[in-house]
């Protein structure tokens, strides 16, 4: 059988499409896990890391969530010999935030579906976790990418938050209440638990937003089926909404 030639316009269609089906396949290779940490029963102040490696196909931004918990506490020689700029090109990615050093706020953390099955990946040595994922079209922006906006993170997980617990809010001018998950040593290194009750001044909140700190009577439970909404302050510290 004799085929024509190819026009040029079919020439750049199938390129086209072959450039697009690359594209959907970009993500960071997964590896053999070898590293593991005892988490303990309470994890209040538990550090650890997280990296965020963004990917474009078509019109689709995809923000993969990779965190250290349960394989390591982010080993700090490791973390800041890392090079964002160098994951970037080796992953062919459209950007990688470094999300870390964190620690937890919440007393214990369980995960379900893909987010309790993640993959497994190594950046320099520190193997990480498949945690989350963040999809936004082009145009909307990334993750982090603003602070006191939601950020919609594709995940199931339930936090518990023990009775006795000091928690931090932050309440919209509309009534959304956001709960944080954890602070963060990015923006301020020198940032440590016994600092969050009096951060509210320094949170540089928009007009009509509050924050308050208070005690828990009972255990609370803040759960994410599929879908949670969260926020990040000046500080980086990120807060998960609590009301629908």
């Amino acid at each position: 059988m004799i085929y024509p030639k190819l026009t040029f316009v079919t020439a750049a269609l199938l390129a086209s499409c072959a450039a697009s089906v690359q594209a959907e396949d970009k993500t960071v290779p997964e590896v053999t896990r070898t590293q593991f940490a005892e988490v303990p029963t309470d994890i209040r102040n538990y550090r650890y890391c997280e990296i965020i490696p963004i990917f474009r196909t078509r019109l689709q931004i995809t923000a993969e969530v990779y965190n250290t918990i349960g394989l390591n506490e982010c080993p700090a020689d490791l973390w800041d010999a890392l090079d964002p700029e160098e994951l970037k090109t080796s992953y062919d990615a459209m950007d990688i935030k470094m999300n870390g050093p964190r620690y937890w706020t919440i007393n214990a953390i369980k995960g379900e579906g893909k987010t309790a099955e993640g993959k497994v990946v190594d950046f320099g040595g520190i193997e990480m976790v498949w945690a989350a994922e963040i999809v936004t079209r082009i145009g909307q922006g990334t993750v982090g990418g603003s602070v006191y906006q939601e950020n919609e993170v594709q995940r199931f997980t339930t936090f518990t938050y023990s009775a006795g617990a000091e928690v931090y809010e932050l309440t919209s001018p509309e009534g959304g209440v956001y709960r944080m998950q954890s602070y963060a040593q990015i923006v301020d290194p020198t940032l440590t638990i016994d600092d969050l009750s009096d951060i509210g001044p320094r949170l540089q909140l928009p007009e009509g937003w509050t924050f308050a700190v208070r005690v828990l009577d009972e255990d609370e439970f803040l759960i994410a089926t599929g879908l949670a909404f969260v926020i990040n302050d000046v500080l980086g510290n990120s807060y998960q909404r609590v009301n629908p």
